[in-house]
């Protein structure tokens, strides 16, 4: 058969049966800390991503087939820039679910809208992400650390706690948790005894640590991520601390148990939304999640990634590969259903949630609050396991 009858058949069969609208792959993208000291949070959330777009190509009725381009922002703002810029710069991908860590959000959102590429958060609280910015590409599924530390401020005056230090990292993240934890606990009637700035590589507490046991707490507030967290809680105890330990939406991970062993009995922290096995769809998330055996849990924002990629594969779904359709598509998302609840983002692109959900360290595990036996009594807070 020569070349031109060859051709002239598949372009008839096609006429015929074929649609290039059809099975047509479509790449999205996926960034997040891969690698360092939150890299546990990265990985899970890239395994529900990955899990999103495994589902979507089994299910016939997709248009599209979908394609995950993974990239690593090391939790470093420099890094994540860089990667953003590469991922938005592609016309080929046409959307991406990106960042867990807010110092790195805070900084590529500049990038995502100069590209003109539809983003959505799947970890990062810090407000001005989206509300220090009028950028229609711009979108977040979880919440924000307002509410969570206005929620975390007055549950702990709540239970007669009356006197606190804080301690939280330099960065934007750390410093925004900081000023909206103490404008909260002020506002309930809490003390602020201390407050203390550490930098992110920090290793060694002992001179803050020194000062703060003459001070003489009833509550160590911490803001920051995972390995701060585990430097400090760890040092704590060679000082003979006996404060409880309230921390972040950032140390709620596997990790941080992990790095702190025994000594991360009894250690609070708050997050927005609900834990998984009790979110609308969170059962059947866990359950597609173990069938695909992935190595490593899909940690507290998870189920955030899994919704932030369902919601760019509805998008590009409805509105065909066009990154302007898909920004117009989603800033008109209300009500939609999702593993998290229903998503419906404001003239920021930020999503509403009501929810935010109270942990406490108990046998080595991040158990919800109602539901341990701090909160029944059994066991007491404010006494060293």
């Amino acid at each position: 058969m020569n070349r031109t009858l060859l051709l002239l058949i598949v372009c008839c069969t096609c006429h015929f049966g074929c649609s290039s609208e059809e099975n047509s792959s479509v790449k999205i993208g996926f960034i997040g800390p891969l690698t360092g000291g939150v890299s546990a949070n990265g990985i899970g959330g890239r395994n529900s991503a990955d899990l999103a777009i495994k589902l979507a190509n089994s299910d016939p009725t997709k248009k599209n087939q979908y394609e995950l381009v993974v990239l690593d922002d090391e939790c470093k703002p420099n890094i994540g820039i860089q990667v953003a810029t590469k991922v938005a710069a592609n016309p080929n991908i046409l959307g991406v679910v990106a960042h867990y860590c807010s110092a790195v959000a805070v900084g590529t959102v500049d990038v995502f809208h100069k590209f003109g590429m539809p983003m959505i958060v799947w970890g990062a609280v810090l407000p001005k992400i989206t509300y220090g910015n009028s950028y229609p590409e711009v979108h977040r599924v979880n919440g924000t650390m307002i509410n969570q530390n206005d929620v975390a401020a007055k549950f702990m005056v709540d239970m007669g706690y009356k006197t606190w230090v804080i301690i939280h990292d330099t960065t934007d993240y750390g410093k925004g948790h900081n000023k909206y934890f103490s404008e909260s606990l002020e506002k309930y009637g809490g003390t602020i005894l201390g407050s203390f700035g550490v930098t992110a590589d920090q290793q060694d507490f002992n001179a803050e640590l020194t000062k703060i046991k003459s001070l003489n707490p009833e509550v160590i507030y911490f803001g920051g991520i995972t390995p701060i967290g585990v430097r400090i809680r760890t040092q704590m105890d060679r000082l003979n601390i006996s404060a409880v330990f309230q921390g972040t939406s950032g140390i709620i991970s596997d990790a941080y148990i992990e790095g702190t062993g025994p000594l991360a009995e009894r250690t609070l922290a708050f997050r927005e939304g609900d834990a998984a096995e009790r979110l609308p769809g969170g059962s059947v998330f866990l359950e597609e999640y173990k069938k695909q055996q992935y190595s490593s849990p899909p940690e507290a924002y998870g189920p955030f990634a899994f919704a932030a990629t369902n919601l760019l594969i509805a998008a590009i779904e409805n509105t065909g590969s066009n990154r302007e359709r898909i920004t117009k598509y989603l800033n008109q998302v209300r009500n939609y259903d999702s593993v998290i609840g229903k998503i419906t983002f404001d003239e920021y692109g930020q999503n509403m949630v009501p929810l935010i959900t109270k942990f406490v360290v108990q046998d080595g595990d991040w158990v919800i609050w109602e539901q341990s036996e701090y909160k029944s009594g059994e066991r007491n807070l404010s006494q060293k396991p």
